[in-house]
């Protein structure tokens, strides 16, 4: 619950502090004196949006602080606790506004960002003004409000979840197939080009040797003439130069017999002589191999055209011709790693479709059952508020797909990231008027009756300690007025409840009441607030809103009576 609350040089409050009990507590005065000012403090304490017009004039900032005594189980000590910080003492929250627009946001002494902030205080207290009202009107916050009620939040996160899983994965595909579609369109192209390289099988280095193979058969009949030449001198004619060698190595061996000295060139002349034998025989194999046919030459010319026309076409080298083959090869590769990525996905695909589609089912189901006993027990409370025949219901609409892109159910519903409904409240405050959106038709008085029971219908499901009421009476007087205040005083019997009002049917509830006044002093506006603490000052204070400015004797008395009854009540 909300302990204390302090309020330094904001808007034309000077230097304010409140002290709250676990009750019903109402802050009167009158207009302009700055209770909807304080209402404003509590916004920004629990993450609302800091304006530096907020700063009192001539002040460098404001300050503002709150104390709240929280349970260990709370939301609010869970998130602290993940963030290392310890909530045994309670939670004090600080927020500064600098004149320049900047805000720091500081809980128990720690400087925090204004998310943590907001994760802190979510389930802290919630504020009923008439800016909330405006938002009760808003359709776009309905389903957020039976959701609240149904208790389906975690199943709508998982719904979302599951949304925002399958959009991106749904367009990847999407970008696959067109990938695939042009990868195909190039595919006939891309298999002529790998097939018109692969067939020819040229190998590494072949054009080298090719052209020396070339050069050789250019210059086979030189060549051979050559080598037949050299045998002929070698070894065929008379008197050749084995002839001639192996006499001599014959008279050198003969004559070393005679001198040992000749033994050492007569084993050179013997050794030469075997050389020039081998040679010979490698000549005469030589000679055997030399291609003569012009035939050869011609297909050897038509295999170098082939290399040298694919060289050029794929970048004028062996080598880069080997590696345009590369990628040629890794694009259609390419096309059909895409097929089965496209596969994969697909499958995926419809395994979150059919997650989303039964999860969004089950959720549909819990709003619509949420909604009957919502209809239930806002009726009742309604009421319970002088709008019992009034009628209150919920209706459901599923949202037509706009196109093929969009996620659907069978039965061509569409889920969205929300799930298959939209929703919206309808009312008809009189009878024979039929349903319509709230917007239409509910009067101010309505629908502070109307904020008044969904929050207290709201207030069964959700763990709020805290709830504040700001113009609440908008609109309403007499016997209404009165419901209303018994309706907030049986709702501060499981709920701490704040209320700022101008009625005293409605003040006259509360178990404690203050009285915020405003005034002058050398040209400045100061607000100060005033526990009332005994009965006769809470009787001036009713006499005041029963009567104004002038209190009479009878104006107390009656006074004295809306106290003495709501203390019976």
């Amino acid at each position: 619950m909300l302990s204390d609350l302090a309020i330094k040089n904001f808007a034309i409050i000077d230097d304010l502090r409140i002290c709250f009990e676990d009750d019903f507590s109402v802050l009167t005065g009158e207009t302009g004196a700055g209770k909807s000012i304080i209402i404003e403090a509590v916004n920004l304490l629990l993450g609302g949006r800091a304006s530096s017009d907020l700063v009192r004039n001539g002040c460098d900032q404001a300050e503002l602080e709150a104390f709240f005594d929280i349970d260990e189980d709370s939301t609010a000590s869970k998130v602290l606790a993940e963030q290392g910080m310890d909530t045994a003492d309670g939670l004090m929250i600080r927020r500064v506004v600098s004149a320049s627009g900047k805000s720091r946001v500081y809980i128990n002494a720690s400087r925090v960002t204004l998310d943590l902030l907001k994760r802190v205080t979510r389930d802290l207290a919630g504020v009923s003004s008439q800016h909330a009202h405006q938002g009760l009107l808003k359709e776009e916050n309905h389903l957020d409000i039976l959701d609240e009620f149904a208790g389906t939040v975690s199943l709508r996160k998982k719904v979302n979840t599951l949304y925002k899983k399958l959009v991106p994965l749904r367009s990847k595909i999407n970008t696959l197939k067109q990938a695939l579609e042009t990868r195909q369109k190039e595919a006939s192209f891309l298999q002529f080009q790998m097939d018109e390289i692969r067939d020819a099988d040229i190998q590494p280095g072949e054009d080298e040797i090719l052209e020396r193979k070339r050069s050789a058969l250019v210059n086979a009949s030189k060549i051979f003439e050559g080598i037949n030449r050299s045998i002929h001198e070698i070894h065929d004619r008379d008197g050749s130069m084995v002839e001639t060698l192996s006499m001599l190595s014959n008279e050198m061996e003969r004559l070393s017999g005679s001198d040992d000295r000749l033994e050492q060139p007569a084993r050179r002349l013997s050794s030469i002589l075997y050389d020039l034998q081998d040679a010979t025989e490698e000549l005469r194999t030589l000679s055997s191999s030399i291609d003569l046919d012009p035939a050869s030459l011609d297909t050897i010319d038509q295999r170098l055209d082939t290399i040298s026309r694919l060289k050029r076409k794929y970048g004028g080298s062996l080598e880069t011709l080997f590696k345009e083959a590369a990628v040629l090869e890794e694009k259609i590769s390419r096309s059909n790693r895409i097929e089965e990525e496209i596969r994969i996905c697909e499958q995926e695909s419809e395994r979150y479709l059919s997650q989303i589609t039964k999860e969004a089912r089950v959720l549909s189901g819990l709003r619509r059952d949420a909604a009957q006993k919502l209809c239930r027990l806002a009726q009742e409370e309604l009421a319970a508020l002088e709008m019992g025949k009034a009628k209150f219901d919920v209706a459901f609409s599923f949202i037509t797909p706009a196109g093929p892109e969009e996620i659907v159910t069978a039965e061509n519903q569409k889920i969205g990231p929300d799930g298959l409904d939209s929703v919206r409240f309808l009312l008809s405050p009189n009878p024979g008027e039929p349903l319509k959106p709230m917007v239409k038709i509910a009067s101010g008085g309505e629908l502070s009756r109307i904020v008044l029971a969904l929050k207290a219908v709201l207030s069964k499901k959700k763990s709020l300690e805290t709830l504040i009421f700001d113009e609440v009476d908008a609109g309403i007087g007499g016997a209404t007025s009165e419901k209303v205040g018994l309706k907030l005083k049986q709702l501060s019997k499981t709920h701490q409840v704040i209320c700022i009002t101008h009625l005293a049917q409605i003040a006259k509830y509360g178990t404690r009441q203050f009285r915020i006044l405003k005034h002058v002093e050398k040209n400045l506006t100061f607000t100060t607030i005033t526990p009332l603490v005994d009965k006769a000052a809470r009787t001036e204070e009713i006499a005041r809103m029963i009567g104004g400015t002038r209190i009479t004797e009878a104006t107390l008395m009656h006074a004295r009576e809306l106290l003495d009854h709501a203390s019976q009540s």
